[in-house]
């Protein structure tokens, strides 16, 4: 039989991708000695999702900086004493015949929050109890009502130059890491998202105002991180797609930032929205799922789909309408770390089409 096209392989550069069935970047909080070195919890949860058949694993958002963590429990690589870490991590993986990214990102405004678990829901952590105050394009802070009210200092020109050599940095050292890609975090309100969103940059230098000016910092970013790796190492960008607000960023204006991305060495764009302000979100199955596909189409640049994809067929269905080519499975995932071989299942895939497989599992999915 001809293989769904959710299990068949995909390219970017000089990586092939066993299939395309993938795991997007979900922030565990994990690391509670605050360094941002990873540990035996990262080991084991992305292992277990290679072991899983995932296709490509997207590791974590990743600080650039120790002031660019959402919370202090967040990875870095931002210190050389990370890559170590991070290469126990990248090897388990190529060990158990997966293939792994890493997600960089610089948190802004919405930086030094608690863990975002039950009973904890972001709070602001103060500088007197290991926080720090964060950085934003203006002074003004996070919407959400834990952010009210909250000091944020405004990026000038020397701290914006900064924020783009540990981009740079990072990408060298995701390298040094062992990974097979790396992600841009542009989205869901974080600090590059901050800049190109009009809600959230209401600068009047050159790095805000217009559209071309709130699209610089992320442009700059993509530049140097595509600069500091390898030609045949795969560039993403994750991209919040709309606002959800008539007054914010809108699809037309992801349309050609990512025509931009393109032009400035990025292969995929990771398609997911919202995060900067209050809106009404229409969540419901593959609820994102035309934003990708209206970047793939209209920008002309490959894309991933996320949110609410809890089924094989409803993955599959995704891809051969042509709304992308890689499928994110994120809370399916962590409800079930075998969620490739469960999809692979409910698609009726032979094993034998499925070299990913596990023979240790087979017998279970007869």
């Amino acid at each position: 039989m001809t293989s769904p096209l959710l299990f068949q392989p995909l390219t970017l550069r000089g990586l092939t991708v066993r299939n395309r069935a993938w795991l997007p970047p979900m922030c565990q909080y994990a690391v509670d000695s605050q360094d941002g070195v990873p540990g035996t919890w990262h080991v084991v949860h992305y292992g277990s999702f290679a072991i899983g058949g995932f296709g490509l694993i997207i590791a974590e958002a990743t600080a650039v900086s120790p002031e660019g963590r959402i919370s202090p429990c967040d990875t870095g690589l931002w210190d050389d004493d990370q890559v170590a870490a991070w290469r126990t991590v990248t090897d388990a993986v190529h060990e158990l015949g997966g293939t792994i990214a890493v997600q960089l990102g610089h948190a802004g405004r919405k930086a030094s929050t608690e863990k975002w678990w039950p009973g904890f829901h972001g709070r602001v952590v103060p500088p007197e109890k290991g926080g720090w105050i964060p950085l934003g394009p203006t002074t003004a802070p996070a919407d959400g009502k834990q952010y009210a009210g909250l000091p944020v200092t405004a990026l000038n020109e020397d701290d914006i130059s900064k924020v783009i050599d540990d981009f740079r940095a990072a990408a060298s050292r995701a390298v040094a890491a062992g990974f097979d890609a790396v992600e841009i975090h542009s989205a869901h309100g974080y600090l590059l998202h901050q800049f190109y969103s009009p809600l959230s940059n209401t600068r009047t230098d050159g790095w805000g105002g217009d559209y071309d000016r709130r699209v610089r910092l992320p442009l700059a970013v993509a530049e140097a991180v595509r600069g500091a790796i390898p030609d045949d190492m795969p560039l993403l960008a994750r991209l919040s797609v709309t606002d959800w607000r008539d007054d914010g960023w809108t699809v037309e204006d992801s349309i050609e930032l990512s025509r931009r991305f393109a032009s400035a060495g990025v292969d995929l764009v990771d398609a997911s929205s919202g995060g900067n302000s209050s809106a009404p979100i229409p969540v419901a199955p593959a609820y994102q799922a035309d934003l990708a596909a209206r970047i793939r189409a209209e920008a002309g640049i490959p894309t991933s789909t996320v949110g609410m994809i809890w089924t094989g067929e409803l993955a599959e269905e995704l891809l051969t309408q042509g709304c992308a080519d890689a499928v994110m499975a994120g809370r399916a995932a962590l409800r079930d770390t075998n969620w490739p071989l469960r999809a692979a299942h409910e698609l009726g895939v032979p094993n034998e089409d499925a070299p990913w497989h596990p023979a240790r599992f087979r017998g279970a999915w007869r």
